[in-house]
């Protein structure tokens, strides 16, 4: 089976993921710039997640390009990563209506978490289907992005109940390492052109 139906189903769903996600931006009531000052955590909270999404759709967009077929199991897992990223917008919304308040803050950290575990599994099914000798698998390498970042989700979780400002602060540093898509793949991509 060809991968088009895939791409636009998931370039659809994290269309209407940030969508929903500016959605719960509340204009204030007042004209003055104070008035602004109550939103700074549901802003910040927008920023995050609308980045965390938008490096989802780039790494994703570039992984897609080295599949040459698509699998059930590799279906499964795109439905799969798309469950926990459809959970992003809820996750902001409740962490930053509140403040950065640790449990709202360990969940966003969790959601993070289960959406790089699943952005895993769909790689790794890709790797199987495609075979050892498939360009994910050689861009994909020894992945250090890929290892370390659920390390520093299950960090941000627990230093969530201690410092909301430190958690944000991990949650943000992954999201610094991933802001630029896979050049691995890029190259791999690069390596193989016909042209």
């Amino acid at each position: 089976m060809g991968k088009g139906r895939l791409e636009a189903f998931s370039d659809g769903v994290i269309a209407i993921l940030i969508t929903i996600l500016v959605l719960e931006l509340k204009v204030p009531h007042g004209t003055a710039l104070a008035d602004l000052a109550p939103l700074l955590p549901v802003f910040l909270s927008y920023v995050l997640s609308f980045a965390y999404l938008a490096i989802y759709w780039n790494n994703h967009h570039h992984m897609l390009h080295t599949v040459q077929r698509v699998s059930g199991s590799i279906l499964w897992a795109n439905v799969h990563l798309l469950f926990w990223l459809s959970l992003i917008p809820f996750a902001t919304a409740w962490m930053g209506e509140n403040h950065f308040a640790p449990v709202p803050t360990a969940l966003y950290g969790a959601v993070l978490f289960l959406a790089a575990i699943a952005y895993t599994v769909l790689q790794l099914r890709i790797i199987a289907s495609q075979g050892r000798e498939s360009l994910l698998h050689a861009a994909v390498g020894g992945d250090w992005k890929g290892k370390i970042s659920p390390v520093l989700y299950l960090t941000g979780i627990a230093v969530a109940f201690v410092s909301a400002a430190a958690s944000f602060a991990l949650y943000s540093a992954v999201a610094l390492i991933w802001i630029i898509p896979d050049r691995r793949i890029e190259r791999a991509l690069g390596s193989h052109d016909p042209r």
